[in-house]
């Protein structure tokens, strides 16, 4: 016998909240697609965008220090003073294309070094811990999307950034076997009479049809490690956001980032989560097809890593780190940055990056000139307590 529970696990859907009202998505009056991208576990911006032509930048790094471009496995040059790790080949070539942007040296209001609070910070918008209970893009969402379900989470659980008084809806893959035409049929009778879950049945097949492609639920099954299923997630998150009454706004997420021990340099452990990320923005890119032209994506993480290395050849919990933008609508082909050197003079505690951009000035940017959000309702009510915090200009095509 299938119980309630057992009916939401088999089909793969995960909601938002327990009592959404909503059946399934409805088309918005944008053509705007944003997708947010969460590395969790605080990534190494000083290996993801190295400061190669920084004076220091060998002497602090040391046996993490990435070659310099022109040199074998060496880094891809953005500009004068800042290389792409080798491993992100393809977020490279959407730089060269004009279509992505690197701003370093960024940072949430976070100085402290826990990954909980850190990525609470990143992901309510609150100038300090425990200021802000919801997401700042759930509340962002309020005045575009009216009565629809305008952003889905292609995770597990509903991260902290949508959760809020907006409805949104989430999906993931399911864990356990197929069921057959004959179940789902069966599940369709039996909750005929009951509003509630006839409707979440039903918006499950929907959201399994989507994400499955051709509608076949053994194509939704994870497969392969954590990083191969985030490029399945990346997938299905294209399929969503080109669905005609699909959602226009995504959150996925990407752990194993905290490299304490091992790091390595162009290759190891970093080297290989750099290309799990490359390879999943090159399957969205390719599964939005001509949608690419009008999506923006945000790749960000809770804070950085310091600079030095540790005794256990890898780095620490630190502050500043690199953020990524890319996408079709993206006024790409630069490096933003106040960049502060990595002199020891220069760093934050002596051994932090220090931080000069903050995190909240991207997404405030995005969600004004992209979504089109008004300037006023982004400081008041998206991001309160922010005005230290101007919004960046031009980092959108418009």
């Amino acid at each position: 016998m299938l119980n309630r529970r057992d009916m939401f696990k088999l089909f793969g859907v995960t909601t938002a909240a327990a009592c959404m009202p909503r059946l399934a998505f409805a088309a918005a009056e944008t053509d705007a697609r944003f997708v947010l991208v969460v590395l969790r576990g605080a990534v190494d911006g000083l290996a993801l965008a190295a400061p190669y032509a920084d004076p220091d930048y060998e002497r602090v790094r040391g046996e993490l220090a990435i070659p310099r471009p022109g040199k074998a496995g060496g880094l891809l040059a953005l500009d004068g003073l800042f290389g792409l790790h080798p491993s992100l080949a393809g977020l490279y070539e959407r730089y060269r294309k004009n279509e992505a942007l690197v701003v370093h040296a960024t940072a949430s209001p976070y100085r402290e070094r826990s990954h909980f609070d850190g990525q609470d910070i990143l992901e309510n918008g609150a100038a300090s811990v425990g200021a802000l209970r919801d997401g700042w893009l759930n509340r962002a969402l309020a005045p575009i999307a009216g009565d629809t379900e305008l952003a889905i989470a292609l995770a597990q659980n509903t991260p902290l950034v949508l959760r809020g008084d907006q409805s949104v809806t989430s999906w993931a893959p399911s864990r356990l076997p197929d069921a057959d035409d004959s179940t789902i049929a069966r599940l369709q009778r039996l909750y005929a009479d009951d509003e509630f879950f006839a409707k979440r049945l039903e918006q499950a097949l929907n959201s399994q049809q989507i994400a499955g492609g051709m509608g076949s639920m053994a194509d939704t099954r994870p497969r392969g490690n954590e990083a191969q299923q985030f490029g399945e997630l990346m997938r299905s998150a294209a399929r969503f956001l080109t669905a005609p009454d699909g959602p226009r706004i995504g959150v996925l997420e990407l752990g194993g980032w905290d490299t304490h021990a091992n790091q390595g340099n162009t290759s190891g452990a970093l080297a290989n989560r750099f290309e799990a990320l490359d390879n999943g923005i090159a399957y969205l890119r390719e599964g939005l097809g001509t949608t690419w032209d009008d999506t923006v994506v945000a790749v960000v993480t809770e804070f950085g890593r310091t600079v030095h290395v540790n005794g256990t050849r890898g780095t620490d919990h630190g502050t500043a780190t690199a953020a990524v933008l890319v996408g079709g609508a993206v006024n790409g082909g630069r490096v933003i940055s106040d960049w502060p050197g990595l002199a020891r003079k220069n760093l934050l505690a002596g051994r932090d990056l220090m931080p000069t951009t903050d995190v909240r000035s991207v997404f405030k940017a995005v969600l004004q000139e992209h979504l089109e959000l008004p300037a006023g309702f982004v400081e008041r009510t998206v991001f309160p307590d922010s005005s230290s915090a101007p919004a960046l200009e031009y980092l959108v095509t418009v």
